[in-house]
């Protein structure tokens, strides 16, 4: 059964998701639901299956899940753009890390795509001229203006060789265990088994199925990684049923999936709470919504809540940051030694 499960989240790391961020825990939501919409958008650029880019987006949040949040900034500017800030492991943005998942999880598939194509589609979505996160905007287009987002020869090796170094981090992160059993496919083998959606159109029916099993990949409540791939099958033919007005059996049908009550009521309200959460978190901080997220944007959302930021990071109930206030003293004590005297 091995090949059709998953490695679960401990609560342990899921606590500490929130406990050791750098950011607040809606704020820290958004930006990992924007780094998996970058993530998605990229993968339909890259022409890579839905399967592929399902990994991908798993993967990067197990990862996200290991390494503390307070590692990755919001994407910050596009790879042609990028600065040498950006090279360092220590604090890599958060686009980078999109960038090496979904480069790790496709390389490794029956579908492989190249550095310089991956580099070539971060740099469009990731530019001013891309649509991704727009007003109005469902799906990324090409511009008719393809210098805006030319790669030049430098800034893409740059790119690659984050990509490369971050690939390797991911990694040894997660013990080099990128296994991911999707429950797509489980859910097209559990529709054929259920008679009582016989009487319904099959596509609606599969079709409302991968919806939510893909929305469900952007939840905040990290779904995948909390719950194996048949509960999440049975949970979206059930929201299926329900979206279509099939007639469920009165008995407890899910169990026959090896599913209980409890599990299947929680996934069912987090799969159908994704749209809404999302809806408010626009309502509640619109400027994060205005266009590709960048570190700039979240520092002004951290302010407009009262919350100080130094150094690019923040700090709890408006007090410094206890690491930037020590670096900004060794900082100070440097300049003040070599002002004085020479360090042989």
């Amino acid at each position: 059964m091995a090949h059709i499960s998953n490695p679960l989240a401990t609560p342990e790391q899921l606590y500490q998701r929130h406990a050791l961020s750098a950011l607040p825990t809606d704020l820290g939501d958004v930006v990992l639901f924007a780094t998996q919409c970058l993530t998605q958008a990229a993968g339909l650029l890259l022409q890579l299956p839905q399967s592929v880019t399902a990994q991908a987006n798993v993967v990067l949040a197990r990862y996200w899940l290991v390494e503390s949040s307070t590692a990755h900034e919001p994407s910050v500017s596009s790879p042609r753009h990028s600065t040498n800030r950006h090279t360092s492991l220590s604090n890599p943005p958060s686009q980078d890390v999109s960038a090496a998942a979904i480069y790790l999880v496709a390389k490794l598939g029956p579908a492989p795509r190249s550095p310089r194509d991956v580099a070539n589609v971060y740099a469009y979505l990731l530019s001013s001229q891309s649509s991704f996160f727009s007003s109005g905007a469902k799906t990324p287009s090409i511009p008719s203006d393809p210098s805006a987002y030319y790669l030049s020869d430098s800034a893409y090796h740059a790119f690659h060789s984050r990509v490369l170094a971050l690939e390797a981090r991911i990694l040894y992160a997660l013990s080099f265990d990128t296994h991911v059993s999707l429950p797509h496919p489980l859910a097209v083998t559990y529709l054929q088994a259920l008679d009582f959606l016989g009487h319904h159109p099959k596509e609606a029916i599969s079709r409302r199925v991968v919806e939510h099993l893909n929305a469900a990949l952007l939840s905040p409540q990290m779904l995948y990684l909390t719950h194996q791939p048949n509960a999440l099958a049975v949970s979206a033919i059930y929201n299926a049923a329900r979206d279509v007005g099939a007639k469920m059996p009165e008995c407890e049908w899910w169990e026959v999936f090896d599913v209980d009550r409890e599990e299947l009521g929680f996934l069912v309200v987090g799969m159908r709470s994704v749209e809404g959460w999302a809806r408010k978190q626009r309502e509640e901080m619109p400027d994060l919504w205005e266009g590709m997220l960048t570190l700039k944007m979240v520092n002004e959302e951290l302010r407009k809540q009262g919350i100080q930021v130094s150094n690019g990071g923040r700090a709890a109930d408006g007090a410094v940051d206890e690491e930037a206030e020590m670096m900004r003293k060794m900082d100070e004590r440097i300049a003040a030694r070599e002002g004085g005297e020479s360090i042989t």
